[in-house]
């Protein structure tokens, strides 16, 4: 599986049977590169969050799934472009400085042969039904800036009980992204041992599934810069 960051909680992971896209964002919204790449497939965490849901952004005419839809409507899973698409709801961070907090949905779908699994956007402890969602998942595109969105403790929390094989931190702060309480990746990488991080020094990575450790480990990517 190819896997890059564009920044935020934008990816675009790829596999022999297409690429899917997660929570493209407003690039002068977030500071990150306007999203230059296409794919099959764009998933959304909402449909009314400019940091989360700009699929009219990406170029070419990709299929769009809303997760907090496929959670409320269609009873937790829907396939969409042959790749199905599971989704549980969640909430924003009750102090949103937006105001009243807006629900979205956390989602995960088979890449490669593994399980992938994004937090979407939320911002409170998870429940245990949201916990047990995240079971036997392979990648975790993991929520790490604490400010605005999961706190680290309640994160690793729900890390701890599922051991995932590998977590890549996303919507932390960057010398892009800086609101002033959102946390630098130092925070988030305070709770693993030294020997538990790697870093992929680029925005672009390759995951294979027979390399994954059955102990969890942290990939740190860069994000897209202008241009690259």
């Amino acid at each position: 599986m190819d896997i890059t960051w564009f920044g935020h909680a934008a990816f675009r992971l790829s596999d022999a049977r297409g690429a899917v896209i997660t929570d493209p964002y407003t690039p002068e919204g977030v500071g990150y590169a306007p999203i230059t790449q296409s794919a099959d497939l764009v998933v959304i965490s909402s449909d009314d969050d400019d940091a989360h849901c700009r699929a009219d952004l990406i170029p070419g005419d990709p299929e769009v799934c809303n997760a907090l839809n496929v959670a409320l409507d269609h009873g937790g899973a829907q396939t969409v472009v042959g790749r199905e698409i599971r989704a549980v709801a969640a909430a924003e961070w009750e102090h949103h400085p937006r105001g009243v907090p807006g629900q979205n949905g956390m989602y995960r779908f088979e890449m490669d042969g593994m399980q992938i699994a994004h937090m979407g956007d939320v911002g409170n402890p998870l429940t245990a039904d949201q916990i047990a969602f995240f079971k036997d998942v392979d990648v975790l595109l993991a929520l790490a800036g604490g400010y605005l969105t999961i706190e680290l403790p309640d994160l690793m929390t729900m890390i701890r009980a599922v051991r995932p094989k590998l977590v890549i931190p996303m919507h932390f702060r960057t010398l892009t992204y800086r609101p002033r309480n959102t946390m630098w990746i130092e925070s988030f990488l305070s709770h693993f041992d030294e020997a538990q991080v790697d870093f992929a020094f680029g925005a672009h990575a390759q995951i294979f599934k027979g390399d994954l450790s059955p102990d969890t480990r942290v990939l740190v990517m860069d994000y897209v810069r202008p241009n690259a």
